[in-house]
């Protein structure tokens, strides 16, 4: 791994969206929500950093996310160039994916894909996410599909992501797996988390037998009430905050 230490090198917006996002990549390794060392979670760095161009940063494609830092992250344009003289790759997939959301959706400041599982499974469903379970019943309204088109390294599949998505923040790639977007990356984070437990349930329900539907009236209020997604009561910023804390318990690693 490159032991460079960027600190006091970058810009202090783009140190700080440094810090968040690495925070979060330990966060997802310690929720258990990866997948060797594939996958992605991106974030636009702040436009006071980059003179209104939009740039964000990547993982770096071969480590595992328990093994990315502030400094090792990877800063990239939306035509996939890297930024910051990184010696490390990135994968293609991931850049492809990621820059058509950043770049075609409005609001769409941090990017998250997970293949769980239980979001695997219910994305291959042909019925797909269930109306049926608390989780499920906080996300009426807010969960778009996209179609699978094979693993996402062919640039003209962006605008199709894009028309898909529309201004649903919560995202079922079919046979693939999940995706949420934010203004923030608690927010971002709050949607996946709601997405991800509604897909656990759902699977375990599936196995013992058929669920019981929310009622669509009681689906829109449960949505309405639910105040994880609302900025003004944080938008899933102290439960990010919360296992924020816990990582640092486990390794504060993340912050070189």
């Amino acid at each position: 791994m490159s032991a460079r230490r960027l600190e006091g090198q970058v810009h202090p917006d783009e140190w700080a969206a440094r810090l968040q996002l690495a925070a979060c990549y330990r966060v997802f390794a310690l929720l258990g929500w990866t997948e060797m060392i594939y996958n992605h979670i991106t974030l636009r760095v702040p436009e006071g950093a980059t003179g209104g161009e939009k740039h964000f940063l990547i993982n770096p494609f071969g480590l595992h996310y328990g093994e990315v830092t502030a400094s090792n992250l990877v800063k990239i344009d939306l035509a996939g160039n890297v930024l910051d003289g990184s010696g490390h790759p990135i994968n293609p997939a991931g850049y492809v994916l990621h820059s058509c959301i950043h770049g075609g959706v409005a609001g769409a400041h941090c990017v998250m894909h997970t293949h769980t599982t239980a979001g695997v499974a219910v994305a291959s469903l042909a019925s797909g996410l269930s109306q049926s379970n608390f989780y499920s019943a906080q996300l009426h309204g807010l969960v778009a599909c996209h179609d699978f088109e094979g693993i996402t390294i062919r640039a003209e599949e962006g605008p199709r992501v894009v028309a898909s998505i529309g201004s649903r923040k919560a995202v079922i790639l079919r046979n693939h797996g999940l995706l949420s977007w934010g203004e923030t990356l608690p927010l971002a984070f709050a949607v996946l988390w709601t997405l991800q437990r509604a897909c656990e349930i759902q699977l375990a329900t599936q196995s013992m037998g058929a669920p019981l539907p929310v009622p669509e009236a009681v689906a829109q209020r449960c949505t309405r009430d639910s105040f994880q997604f609302d900025p003004r009561k944080g938008a899933g910023q102290d439960v990010f905050d919360a296992l924020v804390r816990q990582v640092d318990r486990i390794d504060t690693g993340w912050r070189q």
